[in-house]
């Protein structure tokens, strides 16, 4: 079998470590054409927002990236509005855009729609890993991949997370595979890519909430990009903000959409 990266076979690197918006007028001290736009979705995390939003831009400023951090509020019901607004007007990288609703994917479709930089990193505040995108990056920089995953499942990944967490993820990415022919291993959590090569594919999905998110790296594969897989190392600093049986029916409902999308218009249009 071929080890060339298609939609059919992604490829999975190994596990090499070495280190080596619409936009609103940039702040000062950043660039209107950053190398990087790092997206992360935010809902009710006032808890963790503001010290995970610093550390982060602590490691990306050690590192002389030139990147903005778009915090894509959606819908909380706690201070996290305010903190987001409050870190966009102190960093000069920060910006903050808000969705009215909890909405993840709409959340995360606003930002990657919204990135100013040649590449996207869509990232989870409770992660933050630098690694990855260091790894994800230079992939991108070499042209070996348009879009990387970082999978929780793939050889060489660490899942530390509850188990029931662990087990819905593969039995989700079960029901990928089972009834969308997903190939992957994995498609929710941390990305990175292409922006050019991959706004045409967001703006095709069609699905929000957390199912956006596996279709964008479905729908990256239907579309001829080179989708690359690589491992990660999870280590959650708090609890999911959504409880995880509250977000099945909508999930399912999400996914009944991205089955018509994907099994049945395409095949129509192929037909």
């Amino acid at each position: 079998m071929s080890n060339d990266p298609t939609p059919e076979n992604p490829v999975r690197e190994p596990d090499r470590r070495a280190s080596p918006p619409p936009a609103a007028e940039a702040p000062a001290g950043s660039s209107d054409s950053p190398l990087v736009t790092v997206v992360i979705p935010v809902f009710n995390e006032a808890a963790i927002v503001e010290r995970s939003t610093r550390e982060l831009t602590d490691q990306l400023d050690h590192k002389g990236w030139d990147y903005e951090l778009l915090l894509s509020e959606n819908g909380s019901r706690d201070a996290t509005p305010l903190i987001v607004d409050e870190l966009a007007r102190e960093l000069p990288r920060v910006r903050a855009l808000h969705c009215g609703e909890p909405n993840y994917g709409r959340a995360l479709k606003s930002g990657i729609l919204a990135a100013r930089g040649t590449y996207v990193i869509c990232e989870e505040i409770d992660l933050c890993d630098v690694d990855f995108h260091q790894r994800a990056l230079r992939l991108l920089e070499r042209g070996d991949a348009e879009m990387v995953v970082g999978s929780k499942v793939v050889r060489g990944s660490r899942d530390e997370r509850p188990l029931m967490r662990r087990v819905a993820t593969r039995s989700y990415n079960g029901l990928l595979r089972l009834a969308l022919k997903f190939k992957g291993t994995d498609t929710h959590g941390l990305k990175a890519f292409h922006r050019e090569r991959l706004l045409a594919v967001a703006r095709a999905c069609v699905t929000e909430r957390d199912v956006f998110a596996s279709e964008l790296v479905i729908r990256a594969g239907i579309m001829n990009r080179a989708v690359v897989e690589i491992p990660i190392e999870l280590h959650e600093k708090r609890r999911p903000s959504v409880n995880l049986y509250r977000r099945v029916p909508k999930v399912l409902r999400n996914l009944g959409t991205l089955f018509v999308e994907v099994r049945i218009k395409n095949r129509n249009r192929e037909g």
